[in-house]
């Protein structure tokens, strides 16, 4: 098949055209440094391919945008907090492979809005205690971890786990977008192999697909970099909880 006739075998309306290039723009704003607005990309392209199939839809789009993320802030990368929840996010990505293969796509749906309305409950208590101490507990880096591991592969729905722990250490703005950064690239190349031969979610005709869509991501990207150096830290850390929220409550019910 040729190009175009890779793309017209999608059969995809002008509206649901509309819709991938927004959340594909609404990604460059994610890895730019507008968290919390995964889980709406994650909606919108379940809506559009199914909940399974959007994952390998997604993937490649991620690692793309995680290599402009890495780029940009590269510099305020904080290792010792990767280094922590990597090896359980990578025990979680195995056990998601596994899970994730012959699940239903009834269950699966379900399963990722009570990941997103948990995560986002935990978000709000962890930002209303009124201790200012950071967790140092191996169990809280290991839980997140592996939950963060879990959900990323099953939805790319770690977002809000790692936000939980990002906000729990207390990182600032600009450490807390270039740590996750380096953190989501490793591990979603980590991931790609198992979208390729085990799941099949990704394959040359959604390769095709994703070329289209690089010009949003790139847009998407910078337009957040510009609108990330005008938020305090203080309405940064807010702004991620009243977004990732209004996403939990978008997949639960729709």
């Amino acid at each position: 098949m040729t190009y175009l006739e890779i793309l017209q075998s999608y059969n995809l309306t002008a509206l649901r055209w509309t819709a991938i290039f927004f959340a594909v723009f609404l990604l460059g704003l994610s890895k730019s440094g507008i968290k919390g607005i995964g889980i709406i990309i994650v909606v919108i392209l379940a809506f559009v391919f199914g909940e399974k199939a959007s994952t390998g839809v997604l993937l490649p789009m991620l690692i793309t945008a995680d290599i402009f993320a890495v780029i940009y802030y590269n510099r305020h990368a904080q290792w010792k907090y990767i280094k922590k929840l990597m090896p359980w996010m990578i025990v979680g990505v195995l056990i998601g492979v596994w899970v994730g293969n012959d699940i239903s796509e009834v269950l699966f749906k379900r399963i990722m809005a009570v990941i997103i309305i948990g995560s986002v409950l935990i978000m709000f208590y962890t930002e209303n205690r009124k201790k200012t101490s950071v967790p140092t507990n191996k169990w809280f880096s290991g839980t997140t971890g592996f939950l963060a591991g879990f959900t990323t592969m099953v939805g790319n729905l770690a977002g809000p786990i790692s936000n939980i722990y990002f906000l729990a250490m207390r990182l600032p703005k600009n450490e807390f977008i270039g740590t996750a950064a380096w953190l989501f690239f490793i591990i979603n190349v980590f991931k790609l192999p198992f979208h390729f031969f085990v799941w099949k979610t990704v394959t040359k005709e959604t390769l095709v697909l994703n070329t289209v869509l690089i010009p949003a991501i790139i847009i998407g990207f910078f337009l957040g970099v510009a609108i990330v150096k005008l938020i305090s830290n203080i309405n940064y850390r807010r702004f991620i909880l009243i977004v990732t929220a209004i996403g939990g409550v978008i997949m639960l019910f729709r």
